[in-house]
């Protein structure tokens, strides 16, 4: 017999959860056909996989930064198909992180041939980390707010983010903590449907999100010049909201988001921005499936009557970069992302605009794989969000960086 066959994940078995690693495996058959297999299961006991057929160079060794794949979830040079393309077993099944004091962990198995998987080869399996060595965790219950805060280790001073997802609701930790592992003080801010906030408020007041910044900004290890906000979808509005209306603000980050106030009134100092206009009448439902598309809910933006709900972005000196894209199934998020830079532009203001072919509404961290459609925590309903495998997986890794950069530019 030959060599073993091994499996190794370099540089480290262990690493941050946005960290690309490279996939060896050596002691094969020179051009041996072998079926490579990632296995991941959820917090909730959800099994989660993706496969590619290689095959072997000439000295035995496969390297997925080099090697093509012949079929299976991808094809092609890949080398982190195997987490992009994971897949749940159930239908309509979004990967996301509960707990991120503990990993995902990913097993990579090498079977023989590019049949049945009867013969395992070698595996090893690769821990994937949301929080970064030293990173604190601090669960915040102080006067209204819901939040949890992270401390890069050391002591600073480094700049604070408050990080906001969507109308889903609920406290979001994931994307909070990698930023933190990223040298940032993240707070994470739950502001539906999360213990005593109500699923769908009656009206949401900015007073709330003011808490939180001024919460952020009385932390020792945060600069003092100025906090930075990123959300997504609903949080990528209400991160307009912010840096519109609240001092302190000086740069914001909208992915998916709209240049309107949607769905919830948004209380201010004096003054109240109502809701877009909508119509749920418009709703488009496939018999079949029940899958629910979105897009045509809000009446049309570019009509006068609905400028009284529009974020007047064009009055904030803080700087934006806006995130969309061109695929989303869930929400006209490149039209109002539009929207918005003109009124910017206009306004001779600064902001960064980037929109991804391909991608769909739920831009996440990278190689958190592409969720097309899922329950919505809120509405109830099984909600289209669009994107196409390999073009989303690209741009998550794209907006990723430009999110870090951008931030670490502005603040």
């Amino acid at each position: 017999a030959g060599m073993a066959v091994r499996v190794s994940v370099l540089p480290s078995r262990r690493c941050l959860f946005d960290e690309p690693v490279q996939i060896r495996v050596a002691g094969l058959q020179p051009q041996q056909a072998v079926t490579l297999r990632a296995s991941l299961v959820d917090e909730s006991g959800e099994l989660f996989q993706a496969h590619a057929l290689y095959r072997a160079g000439s000295s035995g060794e496969l390297d997925l930064s080099r090697s093509p794949a012949l079929g299976g979830s991808y094809l092609g040079v890949e080398p982190m198909g195997l987490f992009w393309a994971l897949q749940s077993k159930t239908l309509y099944k979004r990967l996301a992180k509960r707990n991120v004091l503990t990993p995902f962990c990913v097993d990579l198995e090498v079977y023989e041939g590019h049949g049945d998987m009867s013969r395992l080869l070698g595996k090893c399996t690769n821990e994937r980390w949301f929080l970064g060595e030293g990173v604190k965790r601090i669960s915040i219950r102080e006067g209204r707010l819901r939040a949890t805060l992270f401390l890069p280790p050391g002591p600073g001073p480094f700049p604070g983010l408050i990080d906001l997802y969507g109308s889903g609701g609920g406290l979001i930790e994931y994307r909070a903590s990698l930023l933190a592992s990223r040298g940032f003080v993240t707070l994470a801010l739950a502001y539906m449907s999360f213990e005593d906030i109500p699923a769908i408020p009656e009206i949401l007041e900015l007073s709330y999100f003011e808490e939180a910044v001024n919460f952020l900004q009385k932390q020792q290890q945060v600069k003092g010049t100025g906090i930075g906000v990123l959300g997504l979808s609903k949080g990528g509005e209400l991160a307009l909201s912010m840096a519109t209306f609240l001092p302190g603000i000086k740069a914001a980050v909208s992915i998916s988001g709209s240049s309107f106030n949607s769905f919830v009134p948004l209380k201010g100092d004096g003054f109240t921005i109502p809701v877009h206009p909508y119509d749920l009448g418009r709703m488009k439902i496939s018999d079949e499936s029940g899958l629910v598309d979105f897009t045509d809910v809000v009446d049309d933006h570019t009509n006068p009557a609905t400028w009284d709900c529009r974020i007047p972005v064009e009055r904030s000196s803080a700087k934006f970069l806006f995130l969309s894209g061109l695929d989303d199934k869930n929400w006209k998020s490149d039209l109002y992302c539009q929207d918005a830079v003109q009124r910017l532009q206009q306004h001779g203001r600064e902001v960064e605009f980037y929109s991804y072919s391909g991608a769909g509404h739920l831009l996440e961290p990278p190689y958190l794989p592409l969720c097309k459609v899922s329950i919505h925590r809120v509405l109830g309903m099984l909600v289209l969000w669009g994107g196409q495998w390999r073009e989303h997986a690209k741009a998550q890794e794209d907006a990723w960086r430009r999110i870090q950069a951008f931030f670490w530019q502005h603040l």
